[in-house]
């Protein structure tokens, strides 16, 4: 079995990337310093072998203590490997993964902060990190002791058939409805864009106006061209200028929230009453109890930002192909790509909760920008902000699509090299399907939280935990050692994660209020 197990991993190594054509010398590297750290007969060496003749044998002690998680020393290569080498800078991979994380989430976190305080909303959010940068550690760690850097091979190396298919689907399931929801907001934004800038009041049903045309014009445009690329580390200058635009959007928030007066008036009731009150006072100089911003905030509402927050840092599918194409790739370099891309999201995330809720306190919406609108629908900032978020989204798609054709193939075509007709097929079929989603089910939300609440608690908590837990040797750490411990406590938190938010959707469609919002 062990054998057949390993001829699965050799044989697969080529098409993991079918996005990823440099993925068998990966491989190969990776297995080389990977045999050190597995048991002498266990079957991690047995996978380890076959592949590991098709490189110079030099690497093998060279490299043998430079894989160790955070070790001190790191990979001393001397040898590249000529044909397969990783071309992706550290740079370019930190953008492509920050750009994975960064999702429409940003838009319903001064929301979020709202509804939990913001103290609470900070300890949340550090605490969501810290946990994803954990669980992108397990997943780092386990591909170092087989040498396999695909997520669905991991869930076949640790159950076999059954673990590959859970892990394809699931990462099939939560990347579609991800990228549903950013052509979802392509649908509805982008013909307000053009609207307002304009000046459309009354549309008459312009095809320019339409957004089904628009969503379908932008994904042959713009998204299917860069879903056709071969590698994803082409996609880290657009993944670059994308974060830009929401470095924008950040900008933006804060400026805004020194130019919005404090209670705001809508625009329709009263438009000259902007920034007659910035200062959020009375006029004996009391402070105005809607404008003061609560520290902590329990309601019905509360327990809807722990998902929200959750669902904000997935990007555990993109994790892999992203290491795949690293330069001189080692765990210790891929989890700084990963600990850094982490930390710039969390701070964005943080800073646009904040001033989104200091803007609005208690009126933010569960989608910031419309707030803005309600105050001046013409604003030429907030609609350059809308344009921003725009291609922040559109770009996101391609970065997203590579993980979900590589698990269809993993899945359908297990054993096949990579092959330009498959590869476009794959993205052409996945984009029409999507786009059909998009324009034909227009109330599939709540088919997407549903999947969104079973699919992503898997991809970041039960998935790594349990692949971790099976594939890390007993002789390397037993069975009741504490890593293997703290991951089957990881593995519980994503079940109560699971079972928490199936109950909140279930809650919410069964009283018919829509307070949720989509984290990613």
């Amino acid at each position: 079995m062990s054998e057949d197990k390993a001829a699965d991993t050799v044989e697969t190594a080529p098409d993991e990337a079918n996005a990823i054509p440099n993925g068998k010398g990966h491989e190969a590297g990776e297995e080389i310093t990977a045999l050190p750290n597995t048991p002498p007969a266990g079957e991690g060496e047995k996978d380890n072998i076959p592949n590991s003749t098709q490189n110079e044998s030099p690497n093998r002690t060279e490299n043998a203590d430079g894989q160790e998680f955070l070790s001190g020393t790191d990979d001393k290569k001397t040898t590249r490997f000529t044909d397969f080498e990783g071309k992706t800078s550290f740079g370019m991979s930190v953008f492509n993964l920050g750009n994975a994380i960064m999702g429409s989430g940003i838009l319903g976190l001064a929301y979020a902060m709202a509804n939990t305080g913001v103290v609470l909303f900070l300890i949340l959010l550090t605490v969501v990190a810290v946990l994803s940068s954990y669980s992108i550690h397990l997943l780092l760690k386990s591909s170092g002791v087989v040498g396999i850097r695909a997520y669905e091979q991991l869930g076949y190396r640790a159950f076999g058939t059954p673990g590959k298919m859970a892990a394809g689907i699931a990462i099939t399931l939560q990347n579609i409805g991800a990228m549903s929801s950013y052509l979802y907001i392509v649908k509805y934004e982008f013909p307000l864009v053009i609207q307002a800038f304009l000046k459309v009041d009354n549309p008459a049903g312009e095809w320019f106006l339409n957004g089904n045309y628009l969503v379908v014009i932008v994904s042959i445009a713009v998204i299917l061209p860069l879903a056709l690329m071969k590698q994803l580390g082409y996609l880290g200058y657009t993944s670059g200028f994308s974060l830009s635009c929401m470095v924008f959007f950040l900008i933006s928030v804060i400026y805004k929230k020194f130019t919005v007066p404090c209670p705001f008036v809508d625009f329709a009731l009263n438009a000259t009453a902007i920034g007659q009150n910035l200062n959020g006072t009375y006029p004996s100089g009391e402070a105005d109890a809607a404008c003061i911003p609560k520290m902590a905030n329990l309601n019905t509402r509360t327990a809807y930002t722990i998902p929200i927050l959750a669902f904000a840092f997935v990007c555990h599918p993109e994790v892999l192909p992203i290491y795949t194409e690293l330069r001189n790739p080692t765990k210790k370099k891929m989890q700084h790509v990963s600990n850094i891309s982490i930390a710039v999201m969390y701070v964005m995330y943080f800073l646009a909760a904040l001033f989104g809720y200091l803007t609005f306190y208690g009126k933010v919406e569960a989608e910031l920008l419309h707030t803005y609108s309600r105050i001046d629908p013409y604003d030429t900032l907030i609609l350059c902000v809308r344009v921003a978020v725009l291609t922040a989204v559109t770009l996101t798609v391609p970065i997203v699509l590579f993980p979900v054709r590589r698990a269809i193939q993993q899945m359908v075509f297990p054993n096949k090299t990579f092959y330009w007709p498959r590869h476009i097929a794959i993205a052409f079929v996945l984009l029409t399907f999507i786009n059909l989603l998009v324009i034909f089910a227009p109330n599939i939300l709540g088919i997407f939280g549903i999947i969104g609440a079973t699919s992503a608690p898997c991809l970041i908590f039960i998935f790594p935990a349990v692949f971790y837990i099976r594939i890390v040797p007993k002789e390397e750490e037993p069975s009741f050692s504490v890593p293997k411990i703290l991951a089957a406590c990881f593995a519980g938190i994503g079940f109560l994660f699971m079972i928490m938010s199936l109950s909140f959707i279930i809650i919410d469609w069964t009283t018919g209020s829509s307070n949720a919002s989509s984290g990613h």
